[in-house]
């Protein structure tokens, strides 16, 4: 058979079964012509194990002749290095992709080490970010370019941008383990996280002047109607100011002035069960740390105050139940509804409901508690999470180097006392005799 040029391609005809026509410049090189009358090029070779592997190389007209012997010429020399290429080929198809990886990263660790609220956010990353852009790649494949370009697409979200490398880089890092990815080839390493806002709202005095008004209000005569400019042309609107007052949702309340009162975290506080109580010790049940076990927390007279309270009127295993259904906690969105409506009343709309976490931070420590034991009250791993509760509070910062700029004043106000001369075993002083006697 002579070389397989375009012209030899083009004049093979097909038949009722599949041929080959074989190159005789290069051995193994051939070309695979099919019923249909598809052409492709091939390559046939002998494993060094003796076994006969024959590899499709690519379709006529998505490749010339001249390309498809080039390639058929490099595969010559990997399989006179012992490679074999179908089966390189074979366990790249077989290779986990992205995809692949994070279903395992959601069963064997998310599901195993994360807590429920940091699942939720771990769940809209990948469903949402990371499978739609690198889901389908091998994992293998993945290139830190590939990364920095998704990472770029969420610059105007930086914390959103910064979470999603995290999420990655934990991925990857289980993936060498899991043999999925060689040993410290984590091409998320070295990728430059964008700056992020931290936000450090917390309430002053006079805020939790007008919060603790509200709160009060709100507990007896209910809060004031918001008046759009739509409902002011209503008819059956009140005329009287006072009767445009709804009460508010009383275990909304109890939950908002416990976390006030407690620095915990909502979800803390929405599941907590009279199990976690201990009123004889004045503890809660509340976890060490995000996501841990609950165990007993020291808390202040109020807190037990608000608990003895409930106690009043205990209908259910939880602290704060549903008004409809005891057997359930009160739901977040009861809670967070009412927030709302408390916090433009008390003129302080930008303030979260985790920002009284925040203040409790704060307000430890201008009281002069330290990061340790502001980081025990609030219950957090490690001091540097805490350093992001306790915002920075010029008075405090103030009185200290007002503090220390006195004593340096009054060091170097000192002046050095002369020295004693020497003493006998008495404490007398010595007189030496002359060496010449005095004059007269």
């Amino acid at each position: 058979m002579p070389r397989l040029s375009k012209r030899v391609i083009d004049a093979a005809k097909p038949g009722a079964k599949q041929k080959f026509l074989w190159d005789d410049t290069l051995k193994g090189f051939g070309l695979l012509v099919l019923p249909s009358g598809k052409k492709s090029f091939v390559y046939q070779y002998r494993t060094l194990g003796g076994r006969s592997r024959r590899l499709t190389l690519g379709p006529y007209g998505a490749l010339t002749p001249t390309e498809a012997k080039r390639m058929a010429s490099e595969l010559v020399v990997r399989v006179r290095n012992g490679d074999d290429p179908m089966a390189t080929r074979h366990a790249f198809r077989a290779a986990p992709t992205i995809n692949d990886l994070l279903d395992k990263y959601w069963s064997d660790h998310v599901l195993v080490h994360n807590a429920k609220t940091t699942q939720s956010t771990l769940q809209h990353i990948i469903k949402s970010i990371l499978r739609p852009h690198l889901g389908t790649m091998k994992v293998t494949e993945l290139t830190r370019r590939d990364i920095v370009e998704l990472h770029s697409k969420l610059k105007h979200t930086p914390r959103q941008a910064n979470m999603t490398l995290s999420v990655l880089s934990k991925a990857l890092n289980l993936a060498e383990v899991w043999g999925w990815r060689p040993e410290l080839s984590n091409p998320v390493r070295l990728i430059k996280r964008y700056k992020e806002a931290e936000r450090d709202r917390f309430l002053s005095d006079q805020e939790l002047g007008r919060l603790g008004t509200t709160l009060e209000q709100a507990d007896t005569i209910g809060l004031p109607w918001v008046i759009t400019a739509s409902c002011k042309t209503r008819k059956h609107l009140p005329k009287d100011a006072e009767n445009r007052r709804t009460p508010v949702s009383k275990p909304a309340l109890y939950v908002i002035r416990l976390l006030l009162h407690t620095g915990a975290r909502l979800s803390e506080i929405l599941t907590l069960q009279w199990s976690h109580v201990d009123l004889e010790n004045r503890t809660l049940a509340l976890p060490s740390r995000k996501g841990d076990g609950r165990k007993p927390h020291p808390v202040s007279d109020t807190v037990m105050e608000l608990i003895g309270q409930l106690a009043e009127t205990k209908r259910s295993n939880y602290v704060i139940p549903r008004d409809g259904d005891a057997t359930r906690h009160v739901s977040k969105e009861v809670v967070e509804t009412a927030w709302r409506r408390i916090r433009k009343h008390a003129q302080i709309e930008d303030v979260r409901l985790h920002d009284l976490r925040h203040t409790v931070g704060t307000l430890a420590a201008q009281s002069g508690g330290n990061a340790f034991l502001i980081s025990h009250l609030l219950r957090h791993r490690n001091v540097t999470i805490t350093n992001r509760y306790v915002n920075t509070d010029l008075d405090p910062i103030r009185v200290l180097s007002g503090v220390i700029g006195q004593r340096l004043l009054d060091g170097l106000s000192k002046r050095p006392e002369p020295e004693p001369g020497p003493k006998g075993p008495t404490g007398n002083v010595v007189q030496f005799p002359r060496r010449h006697p005095a004059p007269r």
